[in-house]
């Protein structure tokens, strides 16, 4: 019988990724938007024209500068808004995609059980975190356009056409706008040059791929400049010296190759272990993977490909390793997310292997090719049972604790996310205690404390001391500043104080929308009533579905006689939230000074129908209706 084409193997095999990732990832689809992932899903002021091209002209728009990858997210979500199910869809289907390219490379290759490495890679569990969290779209948009730029270059190598080559290195561009972890790619071609050849020459090799190690370097200093000083990744807690930078590299080298070899006991965030220099053991790891280069460069003689498998892993684990700041290093060292793309060697020479192994004892070992197969189930039951993690907040950090109990952060976020329900309020402040009791020096847990204890009658005194306590460890976070000014607001003679505080917050953080709101209401208390309007609606350029600014702002138009342009602000919030009880109650009166009393009248009804009982409502209408 003869064997199937080349073509439709490849087909059949691309069927088998698409159903087998298909089905191991069906848990994720029905996930929530969790932690960041609204740093990520387009923020109201980015939702227009204009704010697409803030995108990509304004460094601080975006959580990270990464202007393809939130362009993305831009048009996903014109398409399904907020709703999960349609970036969940997007992100399987392209990590299916990536698993797919990077078979066809190594099939480019000629690399043995290409396709086997695919599968693997696709129902890997380790790569979980990748699919199933939204944010992480940067990983599997990126590794799409990092193999396909691969799998052009290396049509150039061959037939050196300039418009293969422009191909490849417009989509390394696209790669490296998504994330620029993938500025490894120039480094990862000459490896797999010198793995296929035994050398790399300088005219053939090195000098056409010159640019896009220049490209590389420059998004990645870029990026690691970026992630300083707009994303946080500085402080206390990457005050290290470089000798210790070694010993945490050489832990996650270890770290990465088993979870890649042994996906078993993952966690969202990992304990994150001290590093200290006077610990004999914490070397061995560190000389540990030296050696083993060593001891492959040895070997090169005789085969160079566990050899180029290696320096391709460490090679693209490289920027997360902790010689360069990343904000996720705050909470553990190590995330699964990172290795992500360094998978990629380690599992092509896995593959290659187990296809070496089933060749070589082909009718001797039966059982060889269902043991690779047990071994694919095993990943996509892992895979399915991991997903479930990832289902919504609670869960997460819920399961994150159970596996890592020194997490202050699951702690907080867990509290955040019990916080929602204000019959679960003591719950949520034991939670944030917890957290503030392993971590003293975690600012934000100070201001999540203080904003759940101004809640509680009685302990404002409490939260205004976790609001300062957060300040003196991070003076420049402007929620807290936020948080202070309105605990200060409350208190007699302390509303130029709580001005003070939220002007710093607006200084802070221009685009903070809540600020802006709160300075206004201030302003206005305060009879600033030009500045408050100028405030009101800096907030609701940088959120415009914000109601109650809306409806603060027509108030305020309406009392100094602009009452068609004020009346059609409160309009505004009316049409953002139909069952906002003030604004209708603030139209009612505004519909009064017009001369307009019957539709007056139906305001105050409906104000009724929404708060029953509502003694204003009440009196407005006997008043119309006792009036000739």
């Amino acid at each position: 019988m003869k064997s199937l084409p080349v073509n439709l193997r490849n087909i059949g095999a691309g069927a088998l990724v698409f159903c087998a990732t298909a089905l191991a990832y069906i848990p994720s689809l029905s996930g929530d938007f969790i932690w960041n992932d609204s740093d990520y899903v387009t923020a109201p002021a980015l939702r227009s024209i204009g704010g697409l091209r803030r995108i990509w002209t304004d460094v601080g728009a975006t959580q990270q500068y990464y202007p393809l990858l939130h362009t993305a997210f831009w048009v996903q979500h014109r398409l399904w808004g907020d709703h999960p199910l349609g970036y969940h869809i997007f992100t399987l289907l392209l990590h299916i995609g990536a698993a797919i390219l990077f078979a066809l490379v190594l099939k480019r290759l000629s690399v043995p059980g290409a396709w086997l490495a695919g599968l693997l890679f696709a129902v890997h569990p380790v790569h979980v975190e990748s699919v199933a969290w939204i944010t992480e779209q940067k990983n599997t948009l990126s590794l799409v356009f990092y193999l396909a730029a691969a799998l052009v270059y290396l049509d150039f190598d061959d037939a050196r056409r300039p418009n293969a080559y422009a191909l490849g290195l417009a989509l390394f561009l696209c790669a490296l706008l998504c994330k620029t972890m993938t500025a490894s790619l120039p480094a990862a071609l000459l490896v797999t040059i010198w793995w296929k050849r035994g050398r790399i020459e300088w005219g053939r090799d090195l000098l056409p791929l010159l640019p896009w190690l220049a490209l590389g370097a420059a998004g990645g200093l870029f990026s690691a400049w970026v992630e300083r000083y707009y994303g946080g990744a500085r402080g206390a807690g990457f005050d290290i010296s470089a000798v210790e930078r070694f010993l945490v590299s050489g832990r996650a080298i270890w770290f990465y190759a088993e979870n890649a070899v042994l996906p078993f006991g993952l966690n969202f965030v990992y304990p994150r272990w001290t590093v200290d220099a006077t610990v004999w053991w914490q070397w061995l790891f560190p000389f540990g993977a030296c050696a083993v280069g060593v001891a492959l460069w040895t070997l090169r003689g005789r085969t160079r490909a566990p050899l180029a498998a290696f320096l391709l892993f460490v090679g693209s684990l490289f920027p997360a390793l902790g010689f360069v700041n990343l904000y996720g290093a705050r909470y553990s060292w190590v995330w699964d997310h990172w290795q992500y793309l360094p998978d990629l060697g380690l599992l092509a020479l896995i593959a290659a292997g187990m296809a070496a192994c089933e060749q070589a004892f082909a009718g001797r070992l039966r059982g060889l090719r269902a043991a690779w197969a047990a071994v694919l189930v095993l990943f996509c039951a892992l895979t399915w049972a991991h997903c479930g993690m990832f289902h919504d907040n609670e869960t997460l950090f819920r399961e994150t604790i159970a596996r890592n109990p020194g997490c202050w952060m699951a702690y907080n976020n867990l509290g955040c996310e019990v916080d929602k329900a204000p019959s679960r309020r003591d719950e949520a402040i034991a939670l944030y205690e917890k957290a503030v009791s392993i971590n003293p020096d975690f600012a934000e847990g100070h201001n999540d404390l203080g904003l759940a204890l101004s809640k509680i009658p009685g302990r404002m005194d409490e939260a205004i001391g976790q609001y300062e306590w957060a300040l003196r460890l991070e003076p420049a976070m402007a929620p807290a500043h936020a948080n202070l000014g309105q605990a200060l607001s409350g208190i007699p003679g302390r509303m130029a104080d709580a001005i003070g505080q939220y002007r710093e917050a607006v200084r802070l953080k221009p685009d903070y929308a809540q600020a802006h709101f709160y300075l206004a209401n201030a302003l206005a208390q305060s009879g600033m009533v030009e500045d408050a309007v100028g405030h009101y609606e800096e907030a609701l350029r940088i959120q415009p579905g914000l109601a109650e600014a809306e409806n603060n702002l027509g108030m305020i138009l309406c009392r100094t006689g602009r009452v068609p342009e004020g009346l059609g602000h409160i309009e505004a919030a009316i049409r953002i939230n139909p069952s906002f009880a003030p604004a209708h109650f603030i139209r009612g009166l505004a519909l009064l000074q017009t001369g307009r009393k019957a539709e007056a009248v139906a305001e105050f009804e409906r104000v009724l129908s929404l708060r029953p009982g509502d003694p204003s409502a009440k009196r407005m209408l006997e008043m119309i209706r006792s009036s000739p």
